[in-house]
């Protein structure tokens, strides 16, 4: 249990640089999350490739943990999207509702009974967002754009759990990689139609940090969150993830001085969210502390 905490903050912690990468970039958002797959789908099969950690597996089961894959493109589409049309705090922030959909879909997906507290926790990191929502008119596009991606963003875990009882992390993140950017080259001429760009080609600062968002926030932070998904739950997964914006909105704050732009309502809005999450890791370590004593007797 401990290994796969720790596994997952680290996972967050390199997670907390992809909303400044995505800022940093000057791609738009699709390009950036097409390039995105491209290098890390080349990585993942090269390195787990010569690591000889590639499974073979049915046809049927690759199909489905493409269209996963179809689903985690279009969470990074709209991530990056809410950035361009906001900023990288209010993004950030927006992300955090997966907690919210998570306990409303996994019971659902995986029929199981409604867990009546993550789903109050949820509520309450919602409030938070509607507060900023609210009262922060400017960032509304962007509030909205950013609500659709934590609702595609609480679906692939949900199925990834079920992927990793049949097969290890290496060959479902490469396949889901894989079958993602597939999916987004086959959408990508239609957006790119709606919103042209000037070049299809990276330059030379944007293919670093490209590599930065594929390597270490991509295969590095993907493995160690799909490895602590096997010991727990989704829930707590996403919930967890909400350390994201905390990583990601300091950073913001200093690398481009969001704070200044920011007024008292997201702030209001934010301490509401961080309480949700005080309140949920309470409960876990609570829980925890009950096993070892059991464990013990």
């Amino acid at each position: 249990m401990k290994k796969a905490f720790l596994q997952l903050h680290i996972a967050v912690f390199l997670a907390g640089f992809t909303g400044i990468l995505g800022r940093l970039i000057t791609l738009n958002e699709g390009m950036i999350v097409w390039y995105r797959l491209l290098l890390t789908s080349i990585t993942m099969w090269i390195l787990f490739g010569l690591m000889k950690k590639l499974q073979k597996i049915p046809v049927i089961d690759i199909l489905k943990i493409a269209g996963v894959g179809f689903i985690a493109a279009m969470h990074w589409v709209t991530f990056y999207g809410s950035i361009k049309y906001s900023n990288v705090s209010v993004a950030l922030v927006c992300f955090s509702a997966i907690s919210f959909f998570t306990a409303l879909f996994e019971p659902v997906i995986l029929r199981k009974k409604i867990n009546w507290t993550e789903l109050l926790l949820g509520l309450i990191t919602l409030s938070g967002i509607y507060i900023i929502f609210h009262f922060d008119t400017q960032y509304k596009t962007g509030i909205i754009i950013g609500i659709i991606s934590a609702v595609l963003a609480s679906l692939f875990p949900i199925f990834n759990r079920e992927f990793l009882k049949r097969t290890n992390v290496e060959t479902m993140l490469t396949w889901q990689q894989t079958g993602g950017l597939l999916t987004l080259s086959i959408l990508l001429p239609f957006y790119l139609q709606k919103f042209p760009i000037d070049s299809f080609i990276p330059s030379m600062e944007n293919l670093g940090w490209l590599l930065v968002l594929s390597w270490f926030c991509s295969v590095i932070a993907f493995q160690f969150s799909s490895n602590a998904l096997k010991r727990l739950s989704a829930f707590t997964v996403n919930l967890t993830y909400n350390l994201e914006p905390v990583y990601g909105i300091i950073l913001a704050f200093m690398v481009y001085k969001e704070n200044q732009f920011l007024s008292k309502w997201f702030f209001v809005g934010f301490a509401i969210i961080a309480v949700a999450l005080i309140i949920h890791l309470y409960l876990l370590l609570k829980v925890e502390r009950k096993l070892t004593e059991h464990a013990a007797d």
